[in-house]
């Protein structure tokens, strides 16, 4: 059955790589992802999925549906990218892709769609469903397009994903968790401005930033210059603090911990109030709706001997890929994946198998090898097959 496989992903490599291209080359910065939507709902149809659509929110969802409805795999990319600075064009060069979301993670989204071509052309039968989903404002709308796929679009299909697979870059390594971060507001207001002043330099100073007066890192926390305004006739200053959240870690325990010691620093400043939340942001989406969204990850984990990781290991190991479990690292606050949402919300068992580099992803320069995303594909079909596939006895390349 593998041998079929590797057969009929070679046929495929041309045309996921042109696609991948094609994707890396299209602009579709967080919020803006239209014109690279329409490239994915074109090719899912193009494919042949059974079910093509956009969802309310902007989402494309391609389903392959199976012969039974009572397991499905969700393979999910998010369509958007950071903000690029420079031009940073789609290129290959020696074996790399180069271009602003090359691993993070349209190389990833590129190998997930055309896993239902791997399927469709080895003619694998499938027990229960496939979605493949392109989910918008990951990056920085902390995964406003997951859960709005989870908490409509898939329950409108009576769907509800058994296991997830992300394409976020891995390596094509198997990943089943991170860290996660939040962004807090720590707000200093009162009437006489000298007290305000006098209380937000106090409390920036002793959250760590010394006498330096320079933004501070320290150990899992960004600590940022108070911003002085005039609110109502009264005078406020707010300092932006950006954390890092272990796992097991609660984000209501750290909001309270924040104000408890910013209280303290400014308890001798004069007559202030001191307040610290969760930073929230509108965001508007590119078909036009409007989002608030609170700026926390929550980190999160899957036992690495869950079901799904023992299937996912067992079915690489079986096509001939290599297997090695992991986690993300997340080497600069603010990263973050859909797990999050996936695993902590909606109780989704989820991992990771995409085929860009994690340091790679937010970088100058940014690429990810085309062998790798060709072998995605092959990974990740067999990973789907051993999951929800139905097991193929007397099979031949004869009949296919």
């Amino acid at each position: 059955m593998y041998t079929i496989l590797r057969n009929k992903n070679v046929g495929l490599q041309r045309d996921v790589l042109a696609f991948a291209q094609e994707l890396v080359g299209t602009p579709s910065a967080t919020t803006h992802e239209d014109r690279v939507a329409g490239l994915v709902e074109n090719k899912l149809r193009e494919i042949g999925y059974d079910k093509v659509f956009r969802d309310e929110v902007g989402n494309v969802v391609g389903v392959i549906f199976g012969r039974e409805a009572d397991a499905t795999v969700l393979l999910n990319s998010h369509l958007d990218t950071v903000e690029s600075a420079a031009a940073n064009p789609a290129r290959v060069e020696n074996g790399k892709l180069f271009g602003t979301g090359a691993a993070d993670c349209k190389g990833g989204l590129a190998a997930q769609i055309f896993t239902g071509a791997l399927l469709r052309r080895s003619l694998l039968p499938l027990r229960g469903n496939l979605v493949v989903a392109a989910t918008v404002a990951e990056e920085n709308g902390r995964s406003t397009g997951v859960r709005a796929l989870m908490e409509r679009t898939l329950p409108a299909l009576g769907m509800k994903p058994t296991f997830a697979i992300l394409g976020e870059p891995t390596n094509l390594g198997l990943y089943y968790g991170h860290d996660g971060w939040m962004e807090l507001d720590v707000t200093v207001e009162g009437a006489n401005p000298f007290h305000v002043d006098d209380a937000a330099k106090a409390i920036f100073s002793d959250l760590g930033a010394g006498e330096s007066g320079n933004t501070p890192q320290l150990e899992n926390v960004f600590i940022h210059k108070p911003r002085y305004e005039t609110v109502g006739g009264f005078r406020r200053a707010t300092i932006p603090v950006t954390r890092r959240l272990a796992f097991g870690e609660n984000a209501g325990h750290v909001v309270s911990q924040f104000k408890h010691e910013a209280a303290r620093a400014a308890e001798t400043s004069g007559a202030v109030a001191v307040e610290v939340a969760v930073r929230k942001e509108t965001r508007r989406l590119y078909n036009g709706r409007a989002t608030t969204v609170q700026q926390v990850t929550h980190a999160w984990a899957i036992d690495p001997f869950h079901p799904l990781m023992s299937r996912a290991r067992e079915s690489l190991a079986a096509a001939g890929c290599a297997v090695r479990p992991g986690k993300w690292e997340l080497g600069r606050l603010g990263m973050g994946t859909a797990g999050s949402v996936l695993v902590k919300e909606f109780g989704t068992p989820t991992i990771g198998y995409g085929p860009g580099l994690e340091e790679q992803a937010h970088a100058p320069g940014e690429y990810v090898e085309t062998a790798r995303i060709t072998e995605a594909v092959y990974g990740t079909t067999a990973m789907v097959h051993g999951l929800v596939g139905i097991p193929v006895c007397g099979w031949t390349s004869d009949e296919i």
